[in-house]
């Protein structure tokens, strides 16, 4: 059964079950409000006579006013033998006895149903009974019956039911709309989350559902649209990064053809004994220097994978940062200053620092080796210090060509250069290295924070928690 039958017959059966219990409610309602003023009308009667002192003349006045409404009067004394009206038979009420004695104490007998009048007849009648007594003594003398007639009460009732049923068949037609545009609309708040899946499905990501915050149905758009903004993201992350791939791809083999071709015209050279002899050992040493950097290449990508899939285990320990740090510059010094760069130290030769040694070289090398890249004829800054919770802080700032705000949130991400026309310099080719200082610091548990002015410089920031 479709959603939509579902959600109409459910609501036309909660409506028509409450429609069912009120028209039940009410009919017995009716019925006990029938009763209950045929009984106040009935005793009422009654009173009236016994306050004119059950007159005969009164009585049979009173009998032919209600004759027409169906009423009988009755009267009865203290034996229960009927005085009136007048017959050649004596009749009793046929009363029992625990009654009788109510009516002694002075207690009347609400309505009662009787299948017989008082003369036998066959006759479904209600009755109530009074008592009433001497005004000298005030003894019991007796009691008073007025009847009227079941058919009289059920007619009144049947023309209730007679209404009732006309309003039960508008409120089912009204029911069956209310029922159809209420489903309607439940299904069409349905539909309008399934077409936007499917426009999900066929790659559309500019999808956004109404949220009105009303129900369950606007908490699921809000959930929708949350879920699309995330899958946009992704697909954006994924082609951001499939063209960063292709770029480096296209990078790699650029790099790769370059030493590839230099390495086989030397050796072309030296097979065909092309190379003068005073050459060929300068020719050896370019090679060198071209298959290193072909395996520098190939080794940073390596990595960056191993990183990124766990695949390395840090062997942490506490280590002097001074001893390090300072190694690290004696390294670097001369690639620093082939661009004109000064490579500085300031860092107190008690600080410790709690890490994988070899890993945090290779994080301080990339950062350094980065901000002589993009540094010319500057100053490198290399500071150490011991910070307020029990971290050690390591700062890299350098006088470089700085970058905009964009490029700073990018810098991470595997493969991007911040600047491109730099993607042929010696360090640097993939644009893996500080993607692989991110997942290097990320795995120590320590934080890496930058701060960079385009024209001005950049400064990163390591901060280690000591153990």
């Amino acid at each position: 059964m479709n959603y939509f039958y579902q959600q109409m017959l459910a609501f036309f059966a909660v409506v028509m079950t409450v429609l069912i219990i009120l028209g039940f409610s009410f009919l017995q309602f009716a019925r006990s409000t029938a009763y209950r003023s045929t009984e106040k009308q009935l005793f009422g009667y009654a009173e009236a006579l016994i306050d004119e002192d059950l007159q005969t003349d009164k009585i049979e006045n009173g009998q032919v006013i209600l004759k027409n409404q169906g009423v009988s009067i009755f009267v009865f004394d203290h034996t229960d033998t009927m005085t009136y009206p007048s017959t050649t038979q004596n009749y009793i009420s046929g009363i029992s006895d625990s009654d009788l004695e109510k009516l002694k104490n002075g207690e009347p007998i609400t309505l009662t149903q009787r299948n017989t009048d008082f003369f036998g007849n066959q006759i479904n009648t209600a009755i109530v009974y009074q008592p009433f007594f001497t005004q000298s003594t005030g003894d019991f003398y007796g009691f008073i019956a007025v009847s009227a007639p079941i058919s009289t009460i059920e007619a009144n009732l049947k023309d209730i039911r007679n209404n009732l049923f006309s309003a039960f068949i508008f409120s089912v037609l009204g029911a069956t709309v209310a029922s159809y545009f209420f489903a309607k609309f439940q299904v069409n708040r349905i539909n309008r989350i399934r077409s936007a899946t499917h426009k999900i499905a066929k790659g559309d990501f500019n999808v956004h559902l109404e949220n009105k915050e009303m129900d369950e149905f606007d908490d699921l758009a809000a959930d929708f649209n949350t879920m699309v903004d995330s899958l946009k993201s992704s697909q954006e992350e994924i082609e951001r990064l499939e063209n960063r791939r292709r770029q480096f791809m296209a990078d790699a083999a650029h790099e790769m053809r370059t030493p590839l071709t230099t390495i086989n015209g030397l050796l072309e050279g030296i097979e065909h004994d092309m190379i003068p002899e005073n050459q060929k050992q300068r020719s050896v040493q370019l090679m060198q220097n071209e298959t290193r950097r072909l395996i520098r290449l190939v080794n940073e990508n390596l990595d960056y994978e191993k990183i990124r899939s766990n695949q390395i285990n840090l062997q942490k320990q506490t280590f002097n940062a001074f001893d390090a740090l300072e190694m690290i510059i004696e390294q670097l010094k001369g690639k620093a200053e082939a661009s004109g760069n000064e490579l500085l130290l300031n860092c107190p030769k008690d600080l410790t620092l709690f890490a994988d040694y070899d890993r945090f070289s290779q994080i301080v090398v990339n950062i350094v080796q980065n901000a002589i890249q993009f540094t010319e004829n500057g100053k490198i800054k290399v500071t150490g210090e011991f910070g307020e919770n029990n971290e050690s802080i390591i700062k890299i700032a350098d006088s470089g060509i700085g970058m905009t705000a964009e490029e700073v949130e990018n810098i991470w991400e595997r493969y991007y250069k911040a600047d491109i026309s730099r993607k042929n310099t010696k360090y640097g080719e993939s644009g893996l290295g500080l993607a692989i200082v991110q997942q290097l610091v990320n795995l120590h548990g320590a934080r890496v924070s930058v701060e960079s002015i385009a024209g001005e410089g950049t400064t990163f920031t390591l901060v280690f928690p000591l153990e």
